[in-house]
């Protein structure tokens, strides 16, 4: 006989919690949703309704995995960021609450600076899933932008995230090596490169050092890699007045500021933002 929707719930439950998950009720909750194609209110609503084989099936599965130490968002494939939901896969990158910065920081430039009394262009250097230039190109309407990134799957997947959430006709995604065959000047330029040093991948969560593409965590022998080549070529392709924003390791702001500051960018000692846990989290940089 089926388990009800509830039962299966509980006893998932149960067993991401015996095998040492600590968020085993909202995993187990999240990962019925992706079984059953249903609603957190339909869950509810039809708790006591029996659970069909094949969801049944998928479920066991994805407990399976989960257990194995697969972050949630990579079994369901898709990731909430800024309020949206957005597909991510083993190309890209799964976003964190902490890139939310990255956009609070970059909107918070765009309106005190007067950029948005033009239209603006926008570069995401990197862009894997598309998250942040999707994000940015919903929150400003009269924004257009382009996304770069080395692995045609996460550009192939940025499209779509794009398409989703209504902004494929402002948004042009092309495979390039950071600013690699690029023209033209950008009003806002943002990042979140690879930036933990090669030797602490290791140590990283195993949701992150066994699930996340290596190309976007490796930031070379110190973390600063993608700064330098950021650095390196940013003034070539920022319009004047615009601004260079980028992700950053809590650890890494005074160095950063510092490459950006030796590639003639301007950084100002209060141009460092924090994220939701008080850390360093984005530096701004400006063109004169």
């Amino acid at each position: 006989m089926s388990l009800s929707l509830q039962l299966a719930q509980a006893r998932a439950a149960q067993v991401l919690r015996d095998g040492g998950i600590d968020t085993a009720a909202l995993d187990a909750r999240a990962l019925l949703r992706a079984a059953t194609g249903l609603s957190f209110e339909a869950l509810i609503v039809n708790g006591r309704a029996p659970l069909s084989p094949p969801s049944a099936e998928r479920l066991e599965g994805y407990v399976a995995r989960r257990l194995a130490g697969e972050p949630v968002s990579r079994i369901r494939g898709t990731r909430e960021f800024y309020g949206r939901d957005f597909k991510i896969d083993r190309n890209t990158l799964d976003p964190r609450p902490d890139t939310e910065t990255l956009v609070a920081a970059t909107l918070e430039v765009a309106g005190s600076d007067g950029l948005l009394s033009r239209p603006l262009r926008l570069l995401d250097l990197g862009t894997g899933s598309g998250c942040i230039l999707v994000t940015l190109l919903a929150e400003l309407p009269e924004a257009a932008g382009t996304g770069t990134d080395i692995n045609p799957g996460a550009l192939e997947m940025a499209r779509d995230n794009a398409a989703a959430h209504g902004v494929a006709d402002r948004a042009l995604f092309v495979a390039s090596d950071w600013f690699q065959g690029l023209t033209g000047r950008y009003d806002i330029i943002v990042s979140n490169p690879p930036y933990v040093a090669s030797a602490e991948i290791a140590g990283l969560a195993p949701e992150v050092a066994r699930h996340d593409p290596l190309a976007a965590l490796d930031g070379g022998a110190d973390g600063l890699d993608a700064y330098r080549r950021i650095a390196a070529s940013a003034p070539q392709f920022l319009a004047p007045g615009g601004a260079l924003i980028v992700e950053i390791g809590y650890t890494q702001a005074e160095s950063v500021a510092d490459i950006f500051r030796a590639g003639g960018l301007i950084v100002a000692d209060d141009n460092v933002r924090l994220d939701l846990a008080g850390r360093p989290r984005c530096v701004c940089a400006k063109f004169s």
